[in-house]
């Protein structure tokens, strides 16, 4: 890295622009192995398809007006955090040449993805490695794509993670800091290892660049012995009434009435339809941290949980779907997968019978635990003019939380269909679960 070449960024700002001044030293220094992403017109008939099937969360198709934008994978969803909250990430490592990105189109493009979730909490996730002098944007282009999000963005996002910061980025936040309020100020976190992303969220989940991942390699190649950072923190073996992480068959097992719903789902559904139904947003809201934490103590450790006495509805929102996600298997299973990401496809006239045949392959403990949170979503939604949460609603909340590949690339390529087929599910559940 010692020969990289340090490249002066004080162009970028226009002469009249009172911070230009200040970015007279400002350096960014560029990798040396820039590879970029293909141009489908390079590619073969079949490279092109694959690249269609797997490039955007939202399986846009090549002639959709962002196409061009999204096959580049620069913005992805990553399904939720540890503590309920959609996750947006933003990979500067897969931004092409500057020359070969409409840097307008981008920012539109990253507003429209948030414009999706930003009526519920979010964190984004930015993983800086990779921004080089060639595919950079401009300083100009910074500033006024933080102007271009107004409070209707801010309100709502929780966190920004910046991952593997450099001087470059933290001297270009002081340079901005007179336009960063202090409220969004204090959002700011810095990541210096991967593994420390594990207190956020489930790495799994994430499709973390190769590029990326061999750069934090070399970061902890170079500290000394004693100072080494540990690839992911040590996991606590199971503990013997643990209901979070646990196979649903194992949770069935262990009950003496073999109830097939487990307790956790049982105990939120029951407190959320006596006392959420009617709250603005539920689902779309994070928790306390701490409590999130400490509920999921008590439920290992064989406690007991009465939510009315924590007098915080969205923390029972948050723990269903927290319960869902940490699941080993999703409740769909890895076997349902490709037909649900492909369900597009089936003839809406036949969309129900097709629906209750693939069901009828979930083991029965994930039938029974399906149909008991989809029956409740049902009242949720029915009470939408309320609570704001429809079917479509819903279905961008749970469909990650219900559905993942083992691949997690194929995990971010599917979040549209999977949601597609989440809200069929909510739209006709009378019908897949009538006797």
């Amino acid at each position: 890295m010692s020969s990289d070449l340090l490249v002066d960024l004080s162009d970028d700002l226009g002469a009249d622009d009172p911070s230009s001044n200040a970015l007279d030293h400002l350096k960014l220094s560029p990798m040396e192995d820039k590879q970029w992403p293909q141009d489908l017109s390079t590619m073969s008939k079949s490279e092109t398809d694959i690249t269609r099937q797997l490039g955007e969360g939202s399986h846009l198709s090549w002639d959709h007006p962002y196409y061009d934008i999204a096959r580049h994978q620069i913005v992805e969803v990553a399904g939720d955090d540890n503590f309920g909250r959609k996750v947006i990430v933003f990979n500067a490592c897969r931004m092409p040449p500057h020359h070969e990105l409409d840097h307008h189109k981008l920012l539109m493009y990253l507003k429209a993805t948030l414009d999706q979730y930003v009526e519920s909490d979010y964190t984004l996730i930015y993983f800086h490695h990779g921004l080089t002098s060639e595919n950079k944007p401009s300083l100009s282009w910074i500033r006024d794509a933080y102007r271009e999000f107004d409070r209707k963005y801010k309100k709502n996002i929780k966190a920004l993670y910046i991952v593997h910061p450099t001087m470059f980025i933290k001297t270009l936040l002081i340079l901005f800091k007179p336009l960063i309020s202090f409220k969004f100020g204090r959002k700011i976190n810095y990541i210096n290892y991967l593994s420390e992303l594990e207190d956020i969220l489930k790495c799994e989940q994430l499709v973390i660049p190769a590029r990326v991942r061999d750069y934090d390699n070399k970061l902890r190649a170079s500290l000394k012995p004693s100072a080494q950072v540990p690839m992911s923190p040590p996991r606590s073996p199971p503990l013997p009434n643990q209901q979070f992480g646990v196979p649903l068959a194992i949770l069935r097992a262990r009950r003496s009435d073999e109830d097939p719903v487990p307790v956790v789902m049982r105990d939120t559904v029951s407190f959320l339809t006596e006392q959420g139904l009617e709250i603005e947003g539920i689902f779309r809201r994070s928790a306390n941290v701490t409590l999130v934490k400490e509920v999921q103590l008590r439920y290992n450790s064989g406690e007991e949980m009465s939510f009315s006495q924590m007098e915080d509805v969205h923390l029972a929102a948050v723990i269903l779907k927290t319960f869902l996600r940490e699941l080993p298997e999703p409740l769909l299973t890895y076997q349902l997968y490709n037909d649900i990401v492909n369900f597009h496809n089936v003839e809406s006239s036949t969309q129900v019978s097709a629906i209750r045949s693939m069901l009828e392959n979930l083991p029965e403990e994930n039938y029974e635990s399906l149909k008991f949170l989809i029956q409740f979503l049902a009242l949720v939604s029915a009470q939408s003019e309320v609570n704001k949460m429809t079917n479509s609603n819903l279905a961008v909340v749970f469909g990650p939380n219900l559905l993942w590949g083992q691949d997690a690339a194929m995990t971010l390529s599917a979040i549209g269909p999977i949601n597609n087929f989440t809200k069929t599910l909510l739209d006709q559940q009378h019908l897949v679960f009538s006797a």
